[in-house]
């Protein structure tokens, strides 16, 4: 009799390898713009810095992208999505040598997630499960639909705050570094107090007591 094999099991992430892979290439990107930006204002050189931290970041969202396909032992859609979109926006700033393009990536990728999330939602379909391949235990349908709903209107806010910062911080004000501050002391701080926001709600819905911390492991990429 052959013995049965059973799959093997699916690899959870912890949370800081999640924020690792989401935000490490944009730390990547703003070391080297640092390093390579100059000490006087200098449009040329300013661009130039951009470029260098444009392709540094593109290549590190590929390796973190290989690093949770291979070490994590899945990629959810969101990711993928995200990371083409980094390599294509990456790719248009250098051949073009115009940051706008870098600095509307984020606009695109949470406006495109606010549509598909809100709606999946107005037509009854949770798609951020989908999205995230992820699976709260004892979560019912109706809170995965609420959680859509909700991480959508979030998206949308996101992408409206990134305009407002744009058009403030950019390489025409001399200030293209404070809008890169802006993704850590400003996007992330926010994406994880909206992410602990919810978890009355979904334990409201049925969420297991002990699978709340799952929450914050499976936040969503915020399209660093």
């Amino acid at each position: 009799m052959m013995k049965s094999e059973t799959a093997p099991a699916k690899k959870k992430p912890s949370g800081w390898l999640n924020v690792a892979v989401d935000y490490g290439p944009l730390l990547v990107f703003l070391g080297v713009y640092k390093y390579s930006s100059p000490e006087e204002a200098n449009a040329i050189a300013e661009v130039t810095a951009v470029i260098k931290g444009t392709f540094a970041f593109m290549i590190a969202a590929v390796i973190a992208l290989l690093f949770s396909k291979f070490k994590l032992g899945h990629v959810s859609p969101m990711l993928w999505f995200s990371t083409a979109l980094i390599v294509g926006f990456g790719g248009l700033t250098i051949f073009f040598g115009d940051p706008t393009f870098v600095q509307i990536k984020p606009t695109i990728i949470y406006t495109i997630f606010g549509l598909v999330l809100t709606l999946g939602w107005f037509k009854g379909k949770a798609l951020l499960k989908v999205l995230l391949e992820a699976a709260f235990e004892g979560l019912s349908n109706e809170g995965w639909l609420k959680l859509s709903r909700n991480w959508g209107i979030f998206f949308f806010a996101l992408a409206i705050l990134n305009e407002v910062l744009r058009y403030l911080y950019n390489v025409e004000n001399d200030n293209f570094e404070t809008w890169l501050w802006a993704k850590f002391w400003v996007f992330m701080p926010l994406t994880f107090l909206f992410t602990f926001s919810q978890i009355p709600m979904l334990m409201r819905h049925g969420l297991d007591v002990e699978a709340k911390d799952d929450v914050i492991k499976e936040e969503p990429p915020t399209g660093s």
